[in-house]
This record gives structure tokens, sequence and C-alpha cells, in this order.
């Protein structure tokens, strides 16, 4: 049965559907109309609970979480990233791994507090609260900029490449008039590997099927020309 993954442009899918492109992956794509609140209908809560997009179909599996979903799809593929390693590596694998996590629980979680700053403070200090979080981003790239994932070689991309890339690409468009970071070229080495990210094949794909701008998607990134409400930190 072929995958399916539910999904609104620029949102928290982006990653999961690189992912799928580059994995070459056969999928369906649902788009969910966010800015009608579908993905709070009972109907979506059956499969997310959360309300949150993506949510990937497998059959009977029904997956959310884009880490969890991307780890999945690595297993699935049975490598880790479009040219290995191969999920079997156990070096790889745990490596691999215990970035994604970092990247899930605390980078993604971090720059969600910051586009939807009013649902975890008073309005009154929910720029208090972005500025904290801009300098948590910084912290968090520096310290991925001095570990590269424990420098995995030979692989040009492996799943934490995507996610962080996205992430970076965020990071530097939402919200919207008042970006978490200014740009990226403080951090070369994530620099380069957002590069190396963006220009895939795959990855140029996914843009384009998500109204997303392709040149220099993740480096220099500009915004779906969709309603706000539609995409990711509106």
């Amino acid at each position: 049965m072929m995958l399916k993954l539910h999904w609104a442009p620029d949102n928290a899918n982006l990653p999961v559907r690189i992912a799928l492109e580059m994995f070459r992956l056969p999928f369906e794509a649902v788009r969910v109309d966010r800015a009608n609140g579908q993905h709070r209908s009972a109907a979506y809560r059956e499969k997310n609970p959360q309300g949150l997009i993506p949510v990937l179909e497998d059959g009977d599996c029904v997956m959310f979480e884009t880490g969890a979903i991307l780890w999945y799809l690595a297993e699935k593929a049975g490598r880790l990233g479009p040219s290995g390693p191969k999920f079997a590596d156990d070096y790889a694998r745990s490596t691999v791994l215990k970035w994604l996590f970092y990247l899930s629980n605390t980078v993604h979680a971090d720059l969600r507090a910051a586009f939807y700053a009013d649902r975890y403070i008073d309005d009154g200090a929910t720029e208090l609260l972005r500025a904290g979080i801009s300098r948590r981003m910084n912290d968090h790239f520096d310290m991925l900029e001095e570990y590269v994932y424990d420098r995995i070689v030979g692989h040009p991309t492996i799943l934490p490449d995507i996610y962080c890339g996205v992430l970076a690409r965020w990071a530097q468009l939402y919200p919207r008039n008042n970006p978490v970071l200014p740009g990226i070229e403080k951090w070369p080495t994530l620099q380069a590997m957002c590069a190396r990210v963006e220009s895939h094949p795959g990855a140029i794909k996914a843009f384009m099927a998500e109204s997303i701008p392709a040149e220099q998607a993740l480096t220099v990134p500009r915004a779906p020309e969709l309603p706000a409400a539609d995409v990711t930190g509106a």
C-alpha cells in the first residue's frame, strides 16, 4: 500500500517530504486545509490527537511527530540517507538517532515556542520569550557547528542534515517580520550542509510541491507566496 503524507505548505511535513523524495519512496500527498482548521477536526485528530501536521499513513500504521516519521522512513528504506549509511550500521544508526532526537525535542520545540509565543506566555512578554529563544538558537547552532553529528563522513546527506536544514530555513523566516535568526552565515559548516541538502533533486522537487521558492531554499530562504494562515510560523 502506498504511503500517504498529510501536509500543508512549509509545515513540519517539509523534512518528511524531502526524505520521501530523496529515498524515492512512492507516496500520496494529502493537503490539509490548515487555514480552515482541518488539522483540528475530529477526523484528523483520530490520526494525530495533537491536531498537528504532519501525519504519515502506511496501511494500518499511522505515524505522527516529524522525527519519528523520519526514523520510520529510514528503517523502511534500509538506510539513513539517500546514499547511506545502512540502517543496520550500529554506529551510524546510534549517532543519527541521538541527533535526530535533539533536533526534534530541543531545536524544533524551541522554534515552535517562538512561532506561537502567545500559546506559551502572556502577550505582554512574547517578545521577551522570542529574544530568549533567539539566544538559544544561536547556542544550538554553535554546538551543531562544532560537532556536525560526530563527523559522520562519506555520506553527504543524512536524516539530521535534512531536518536541521529545514529548521535553519524556518529560523530565518518565521515569525514573519520578526524571524528568530537573521541568517546562518556565522556557521559555515552548517551553511554548507544546508546548501548540499537544498541542491539535491529530491529536495528541489519537495520545495516545488509546497510552493516554496527552490533557489537557496535553506540558506537564503523565501516564504511561499501563500496566505500566512496556510504556512508554519504564521
